[in-house]
């Protein structure tokens, strides 16, 4: 059972409270009473924007898969002028059967310090989530060792997340599923740190695993390796770059490994369906995150 000696935002759910729970979420109800409280609640009713029809309509056909990155190679994101002189926004799969999505948005407000307290900040409560994109996010929760981790101040926003697991439940455009993200750090992701610091601003990645809410015997469950990507901007704020690599896992080195079976591809609807989620995920942040962070964006407590 939830404590519910604590503020509800801060009550421990079990897992099975929190699958459950986010089947009703997932219709996008009225907020609770409770919910209506919380002082970031206005943003649950915001018009959400839409993405630029050119961006989006990008993602209409699959690229070419010798434009791709492979997450074995993943330390080309450190090298800017061939990011730039490649494709930058698009999905297909690879030879391999593997899934791969790329997309970049310039953020002209964004500072590297408010990219690291979101992503500290929305997994202590699943409403800030659900605010983040409501049309398609449906909730989140943290184990008990996960939620300390986060809210221990001695740890900076940036290293919170790292070894943490977020169990969200959100939907990208193909019903909705449950995914379990464990974060890791830009080392442990496979960068080499010397070059990533003189590069990037920031990073969130890690390995997600994915399982649609209604599961039967015969659900696809499936990993993804993801990167988010942070630079600064000649002209001012961050350039965001997100790679996801769909049917990759890392191993027990640490090393991605294709797991998908010989002559298995990732769905092409599971990969487009990704790869224009995140378009709209993320046009919403781009107006969202600047207004949020300048009215709480000085803690994780409200």
């Amino acid at each position: 059972m939830a404590d519910m000696t604590k503020p509800e935002w801060q009550a421990q759910k079990t897992y099975d409270q929190n699958r459950a729970d986010c089947r009703v979420k997932a219709t996008r109800p009225p907020l609770t009473p409770d919910e209506e409280k919380r002082p970031f609640a206005k943003y649950y009713y915001d018009e959400i924007p839409q993405p630029d029809p050119v961006h989006y309509a990008t993602m209409d056909e699959p690229m070419d898969p010798a434009d791709a990155i492979y997450p074995e190679d993943i330390n080309r994101l450190l090298d800017v002028p061939a990011l730039e002189a490649g494709v930058e926004i698009g999905w297909c799969n690879l030879p391999n059967g593997a899934g791969y999505i790329a997309n970049r948005i310039h953020y002209p407000q964004f500072t590297a310090d408010m990219v690291d307290w979101w992503f500290a900040w929305h997994p202590l409560e699943d409403l800030r989530y659900r605010i983040w994109y409501p049309p398609q996010h449906a909730g989140i929760m943290l184990s008990p060792m996960d939620r300390a981790r986060i809210l221990d101040d001695s740890i900076p926003n940036r290293e919170k997340n790292w070894g943490v697991v977020h169990n969200v439940t959100e939907n990208c455009d193909n019903g909705y599923e449950n995914i379990d993200i464990a974060f890791r750090s830009p080392a442990d992701a496979g960068f080499d740190m010397e070059k990533f610091d003189k590069v990037a601003a920031t990073m969130a990645g890690g390995m997600g695993w994915a399982v649609t809410v209604d599961k039967t015997d015969e659900s696809i469950t499936a990993p993804a390796l993801m990167v988010h990507m942070f630079y600064d901007a000649p002209e001012g704020g961050l350039i965001h770059r997100t790679r996801f690599w769909m049917g990759y896992r890392f191993n027990e080195k640490d090393k991605p490994e294709l797991c998908l079976p010989p002559g298995v591809s990732v769905p092409v609807e599971a990969v487009q369906g990704l790869a224009r989620h995140n378009v709209k995920e993320y046009t919403r942040w781009r107006e969202f995150l600047p207004r949020i962070h300048a009215e709480l964006g000085s803690g994780m407590y409200c």
